[in-house]
């Protein structure tokens, strides 16, 4: 069962489809080694990365995360501080410890192979590992990530439309904008009320809330680190950190009155936590590291200017953001290499604009409005990181996110009609666009800025 709180995961950035999905996965299967009690039989391992996730996958961390993963490190937990001295430990060595158990011989330049002009057809993030004792293969497998840290195998991902599915029932399901907002009408819910309703059946309302409130404290820590550091971002673009200038700049204390300033602050917040993402630090998938900034600048925006400002109302935005998140999860992708940069900035945006609609009071149509209305304004927005990196154009873009989603959420309150473009339309067009876009715009660093712009 996929839930509202399942939109968000802590974790290490930068990317959630090429670090936190691989880490993800090649810690599964080293867990599976040992739970088959074959692990200490391993004699030699290799690690394949495919399409997206080869051709970006130095600039995007994804080799650092296999073998961080590999070693028994998952995403919520590694120390951010130890996760590149672990890769030089095992460059250095040339030897790994599974899980941290079981030690074998591994060089990083013949048992992790790049196939950057190779795509498994299922998905263009698809990775493999192998396990061998001698010549004799013990485990072989084969797992794809599919956005926001999600990931699946060879099994699931033949019936992804379904993988949601399992035994659990809630009492309210939706998979559409239409059923979703008709619940809540028939049933006088809001939405955040409705997608509790729907968590309470696998856990207490105290462990809901905890792990709501969890989210929100690591998006405000990702802002506060974001605007404090200053210097350059790791990687050979040697990008300038941006935010701590921004932020002092903007002289905090006379903006409280100013909506305009109010708007550029939230884009220095948005700024700064991707930037704390491109160098692999701790922030929260929402609903991807790529688009990590957007949610908690325009979260911190309200923290700071909103009125009456609640412990509740900042777990209604959170629960807000995440149901509408499961609505491109459920209809479309929140994947950039399958869809383009439009799955992961524009449904972020999306699921603030609607967010924080909804805690300034805006009617269910309001909400859905804004919603739609953010997306229908990312169509077609490509995925063309420059060098491999999450840093240009994905930085700037969390933040012009931010300030976009402000305004579509006080546009939105200004109206009270449903506008002609309903959100299943513009979710079922998104995914459209995503599949008629070219490959090399899709999270490859093989199209638009990319190409146009000279890395030195």
């Amino acid at each position: 069962m996929l839930g509202a709180l399942d939109m968000f995961a802590i974790g290490i950035g930068p990317s959630s489809s090429h670090t936190i999905g691989p880490m993800k996965a090649s810690l599964k299967f080293v867990e599976l080694l040992d739970t088959e009690g074959i692990i200490n039989k391993v004699t030699r391992l290799e690690a394949n990365l495919y399409g997206s996730l080869a051709l970006t996958g130095e600039g995007h961390g994804t080799v650092f995360a296999v073998l961080n993963g590999l070693s028994g490190k998952h995403p919520k937990t590694v120390d951010p501080d130890l996760f590149l001295k672990l890769v030089e430990q095992i460059k250095k060595d040339k030897q790994i410890n599974l899980l941290d158990k079981h030690k074998v011989d591994f060089d990083i330049t013949h048992d992790l192979l790049l196939h950057k002009k190779e795509f498994l057809p299922e998905h263009a993030n698809g990775m493999s590992f192998v396990a061998y004792n001698d010549n004799k293969i013990l485990l072989s497998k084969r797992y794809f990530s599919i956005g926001g840290g999600f990931i699946v195998d060879d099994n699931e991902i033949k019936n992804l439309s379904n993988q949601v599915a399992d035994d659990v029932k809630i009492p309210y399901p939706f998979r559409t904008g239409a059923e979703l907002f008709g619940l809540c009408e028939k049933n006088g819910f809001s939405i955040a009320k409705l997608v509790t309703r729907n968590e309470l059946v696998r856990k207490t309302g105290e462990q809901f809330r905890i792990e709501a409130l969890e989210i929100i404290e690591a998006m405000h820590k990702s802002v506060l680190r974001g605007i404090s550091i200053e210097g350059f971002l790791p990687g050979s673009l040697e990008v300038r950190r941006r935010a701590n200038g921004l932020y002092n700049k903007l002289n905090v204390e006379s903006i409280n009155s100013s909506l305009h300033d109010q708007r550029l602050l939230a884009m220095a917040f948005a700024i700064g936590v991707n930037e704390e993402n491109a160098a692999f630090g701790k922030v929260v998938t929402a609903p991807t590291n790529g688009s990590a900034g957007t949610i908690p600048g325009v979260l911190e925006y309200y923290i700071r200017y909103g009125k009456d400002v609640t412990e509740d109302k900042l777990v209604e935005f959170i629960l807000t953001a995440g149901a509408i998140g499961m609505l491109y999860k459920f209809g479309a992708s929140i994947s950039a290499a399958e869809v383009g940069c439009q799955g992961e900035i524009g449904v972020a945006c999306s699921m603030a604009s609607a967010a924080l609609t909804a805690v300034l009071g805006g009617s269910l149509i309001q909400i859905a409005k804004a919603a739609e209305i953010a997306m229908e304004h990312s169509l077609g927005m490509t995925c063309d990181p420059i060098g491999g990196l999450v840093q240009i154009p994905c930085i700037e873009r969390n933040g012009v996110a931010a300030s976009r989603a402000i305004d579509i959420a006080r546009l939105a309150l200004l109206e009270e009609e449903s506008g002609r473009v309903s959100l299943d339309d513009v979710i079922k067009t998104m995914l459209q666009t995503g599949h008629d876009m070219g490959m090399r715009y899709k999270e490859t660093a093989l199209g638009g800025l990319a190409v146009n712009v000279v890395n030195c």
